[in-house]
């Protein structure tokens, strides 16, 4: 598999629609958009509202008038990674059975923020003002990272703009194979391409609009060798029948696929879900029986597996990454310092925080020698 190019298509189609709103109506983001699709019907507001009908052929463009840089939403009660989210737009349509935008959002259509020189603006003024330390940022909080970029060609801003600070470095995480504008873009291993996996049952019950596993490790194999670092994150994994032979049998296609010395780390997140969720899974997705399974609720009130259940998923995959290279870093989303103790045999706080153990990740394992700031 490594060194092979390939290219496939994904069940997303480019938008038909263009709505946009009169105040962004001349910026750089409408005028790559109609560029890359001149046949996608212009509509332009005054406003957009909120509450408008769901249309699975529309982006939406609008002024943003909130933070572009947001803090992960993390909580006291368990490691948070000390992620930013560089906030560029919401919702996304791969239509993943267990996605937690259908309960977060209320917005039904996909949005993208129009005002993105006021959104580099702030970037530039939060590196600019903290260069003392070393800023994570990832963009696939609220959307896919990748899922636009056909259109958008917003990673060929980004990712030039994170290659000149050696106070940062920008992870875009996807379920897509959409690496085509990465390929020749000066990213001086600043960029991180990212994505998330699971186990192949799950991936084709669950993510019916998501590129392929095979799509997905093809695409990894190219941003590889262009020079990107690499990530990947389990999240959220979910225990099913065969869920062993299912993410070992991952694993080794991921490590067949790339080199583990480019890979930075590994997130690992069970399935956790707020209890709104759990009605909108049943009603939209009924054939999805993962929901029915026995939950507790969680300091966060987020609904997890029990204990024992958490502890033998990472457990399972720890011990599968360490054969390979003991060395990598491997992390848990969300989970508290007891379930670290057991899986790890350490909490992040005796190493200095999780926040400190990705910072030294990102020193010891990108490809930029001493780039980066102390």
């Amino acid at each position: 598999m490594k060194g092979e190019v390939f290219t496939a298509v994904m069940i997303v189609k480019p938008p038909g629609k263009i709505r946009v709103e009169e105040a962004v109506l001349d910026s750089d983001l409408v005028s790559t958009l109609r560029k890359n699709l001149p046949h996608a019907k212009l509509e332009v507001a005054d406003r957009i509202s909120e509450a408008v009908e769901p249309d699975p052929d529309v982006v939406e463009v609008v002024h943003f008038k909130g933070r572009f840089l947001k803090s992960c939403p993390g909580t006291r009660h368990y490691s948070c990674c000390g992620y930013r989210i560089l906030h560029f737009g919401v919702q996304c349509n791969l239509a993943c059975s267990y996605c937690v935008l259908q309960a977060y959002l209320n917005l039904p259509n996909l949005r993208l923020f129009g005002n993105t020189r006021e959104l580099i603006a702030e970037l530039e003024s939060e590196l600019d003002s903290h260069t003392e330390r070393l800023h994570r940022i990832g963009t696939g909080e609220f959307t896919d990272s990748l899922l636009l970029d056909p259109w958008t060609e917003w990673t060929t801003r980004l990712v030039p703009l994170f290659a000149q600070r050696n106070n940062a470095v920008l992870e875009l995480k996807t379920k897509t194979n959409f690496i085509e504008n990465l390929r020749n873009l000066d990213h001086r291993g600043h960029t991180i391409a990212s994505w998330s996996l699971n186990a192949g049952l799950i991936a084709k019950r669950e993510e019916p609009r998501a590129a392929s596993l095979d799509e997905r490790f093809h695409a990894a194999a190219r941003c590889a060798s262009w020079g990107y670092p690499l990530a990947f994150h389990f999240d959220p994994m979910i225990e099913h029948e065969g869920w062993r032979k299912g993410y070992g049998e991952i694993l080794d296609r991921l490590f067949d696929a790339v080199d583990p010395s480019r890979v930075v780390w590994i997130s690992l997140g069970a399935f956790r879900f707020m209890p709104d969720l759990k009605p909108l899974i049943r009603g939209k997705h009924p054939r999805s029986r993962y929901i029915h399974g026995e939950f507790i609720r969680g300091l966060d009130d987020k609904m997890r597996y029990f204990r024992d259940i958490r502890i033998e998923l990472y457990s399972f995959m720890l011990e599968r990454i360490r054969r390979v290279d003991p060395d990598l870093c491997v992390y848990l989303c969300m989970e508290g310092r007891d379930i670290w103790r057991e899986v790890f045999g350490f909490s992040p706080e005796d190493r200095g925080g999780l926040p400190n153990m990705l910072d030294s990740a990102v020193k010891e394992r990108m490809n930029t020698g001493n780039d980066f700031a102390a």
